[in-house]
């Protein structure tokens, strides 16, 4: 979950976020976390009272039916395809350009970089589920140790009162002033919302898109050796150290950089905060190093998707009565769901062909940016589920219970719904927020419909 959460976002787009808000974007980070935290305790207690379950999108067929079932099952999974093919896509980007700093154009060759990510990646699955596991640990740490690595840096700065005169940043249009490294500079200056209310709110859709993929210990329990003992642990530790790997790295940022340095450039873009503080430090081969982790992060990031990706269909497969989807409901001599995760690889394999047809290319953007925000829809039904869960004769009263649920379960579903509401305050997600009640309303109406239909059809039946 670590490998899937922490991912480009923290290394290229943290300083948008500190641009965004300022040093509160500390507070928004730890308040997140705590509603993600309560997400991953309701997916928690469900899985641990039936540990056999491959996702946890079965609890929402199980206590709000079918139809929302069949809904958050297929949703969940074409969000996942959609931003498997938006990572296969970084990873290529991030590759041509980590090389391009030593004068190597490999733009011609895009493809060829995304076909070999996606071949070794999805062989990594196909293998056994403990080599996939034993991949991401590997993938995660390299991640991890960049992070430590900035916070270590910023510690050592902080100590001997590094100074650093003002200077000309790689990706940064202008001069970065100069500063000496104080944890005054996160708290000079300090306002809740600096530049205004409107890009504080903001600031929570872009932290809360941060998060995504945490739930992503609720697919890996079924095939863990011992998932009662094991998952507790997992669910309390994940989210403190996440915090501790966001938050720590954001203070060890602006206590070397000063918050307000960071801003818009010409171009729309933001400058990497971790290449400003390696260039500080004097490791002129900062850029280089932060382009291979970003490779590194979003090769995580992928592996991860087609993992889950993998799993979901299996279940899929295993719940639908298409003699066709019933081939992809069987495992290997590996005990992996082979060919569900090969199905769910060449879904994901369409990413280099679309980016390549200029007019459809415009439309997967916006596609892909709406699964973003359908995701919110499985995060409230996950909730809803949770509930009629405790409310059923299937609550496990010693299991791993989730304290003030009938406070923490409201509390958790109006923060995502209120986040929905704030992808429409911006003209960069307003579409997305747009595309995704369309799909709420028209796939969900379907399977809510087909569910109806069906049932009457039962009852019709066993009447007669």
């Amino acid at each position: 979950a670590i490998g899937g959460t922490i991912g480009t976002g923290l290394f290229l787009g943290s300083g948008k976020s500190i641009a965004l808000t300022g040093p509160s974007i500390i507070f928004v980070y730890i308040g997140v976390g705590l509603i993600m935290f309560l997400l991953m305790r309701a997916i928690g207690e469900r899985m641990y009272s039936d540990p056999s379950q491959h996702t946890f999108i079965n609890f929402i067929t199980r206590y709000l039916g079918r139809g929302w079932g069949k809904f958050a099952g297929w949703t969940y999974w074409i969000v996942l395809i959609l931003t498997g093919m938006t990572e296969i896509t970084a990873v290529s980007t991030y590759f041509v350009t980590f090389f391009g700093t030593f004068g190597i154009d490999l733009n011609s060759w895009k493809w060829l970089i995304e076909l070999c990510f996606l071949v070794a990646l999805t062989g990594i699955n196909l293998i056994a589920v403990k080599v996939f596991g034993e991949a991401e640990f590997w993938f995660s740490m390299i991640k991890i140790t960049l992070i430590v690595g900035l916070i270590v840096t910023a510690i050592v700065m902080l100590i001997i009162g590094f100074s650093y005169p003002a200077t000309h940043i790689e990706g940064v249009d202008g001069t970065v002033s100069g500063a000496t490294v104080s944890l005054t500079n996160i708290t000079d200056g300090f306002q809740l919302a600096p530049n205004g209310w409107m890009n504080f709110f903001m600031s929570f859709q872009m932290v809360f898109f941060a998060y995504q993929l945490i739930e992503f210990v609720g697919v890996t329990v079924s095939e863990t050796q011992n998932p009662r003992e094991v998952l507790p642990k997992a669910v309390n530790e994940l989210i403190m150290r996440i915090l501790i790997f966001y938050v720590g790295a954001l203070i060890a940022i602006m206590a070397i950089v000063p918050w307000r340095n960071f801003h818009e450039n010409s171009d729309g873009s933001f400058g990497s905060p971790f290449i400003m503080v390696f260039k500080y430090a004097g490791l002129d081969w900062a850029a280089a190093l932060v382009f291979f982790v970003v490779i590194t992060a979003a090769a995580s990031a992928l592996n991860s998707l087609i993992y889950s990706a993998g799993r979901h269909l299996y279940q899929l497969a295993s719940d639908s009565e298409s003699p066709a989807m019933a081939r992809l409901a069987e495992v290997s001599d590996h005990k992996v769901p082979a060919k569900a995760i090969v199905a769910s690889g060449c879904m994901i394999l369409f990413s280099p062909i679309i980016n390549a047809i200029p007019g459809i290319s415009g439309a997967f953007v916006l596609f892909a940016s709406a699964a973003s925000a359908v995701v919110i829809f499985i995060y409230v039904l996950t909730m809803l589920a949770h509930h009629r869960y405790r409310q059923s004769s299937d609550f496990l009263p010693d299991g791993f219970v989730m304290p003030a649920w009938q406070v923490f379960d409201w509390i958790a579903i109006t923060f995502f719904v209120l986040v929905y509401v704030t992808l429409f305050l911006s003209t960069d997600t307003i579409g997305s927020a747009i595309a995704g009640l369309i799909w709420l309303v028209a796939f969900g109406g379907y399977c809510l419909l087909h569910e109806r239909f069906q049932n009457r059809d039962l009852k019709e039946a066993l009447q007669q």
